[in-house]
């Protein structure tokens, strides 16, 4: 199975992010990050194919209606959380790009069948470069889970 995701065809940045998405997730491999299997761009359509993620959201395994809700014991929680810590020291440190998400919240760690998180949704990540001297006054992400120090930058 595979799962679909269409990006916005209304906006330049919809159109910025799908390039990104691809361009990133393309050269990514490691198994806490959703596996990308192609795309396709029919007309004003962008559209991104993963990997079917059977368990949805974390978000939604914890948040979600009563029905949707997960009950998730301490353990399976840790592995969930270090499966998110493997993605994230892989695209900080392991991988031959070093990537910042910019955008990691409960919504963008995907759960598979046996609930081994994978992080998702790459639109907003860019790379980070040691000599980049450049000072972006763009704000990334979601307020709610962004660093402070990302939002109080001057």
């Amino acid at each position: 199975m595979i799962a679909i995701k269409q990006l916005s065809s209304k906006s330049k940045q919809g159109n910025r992010e799908f390039v990104n998405e691809i361009g990133l997730i393309s050269a990514l491999q490691h198994p806490n990050l959703v596996k990308l299997h192609g795309c396709c761009i029919e007309g004003q359509e962008l559209l991104l194919i993963y990997e079917y993620m059977e368990n949805n959201s974390l978000a939604r395994a914890l948040f979600g209606h009563e029905l949707s809700r997960l009950n998730l014991n301490w353990p399976t929680r840790k592995r969930i959380c270090l499966g998110i810590a493997r993605g994230l020291a892989y695209l900080h440190e392991e991988s031959r790009l070093k990537i910042v998400h910019r955008d990691i919240k409960a919504t963008n760690i995907l759960l598979d069948k046996d609930l081994n998180a994978k992080i998702s949704d790459f639109g907003l990540a860019k790379l980070d470069e040691d000599e980049n001297t450049h000072i972006s006054t763009r704000i990334a992400g979601t307020v709610g889970y962004m660093a402070p120090e990302q939002i109080m930058k001057d």
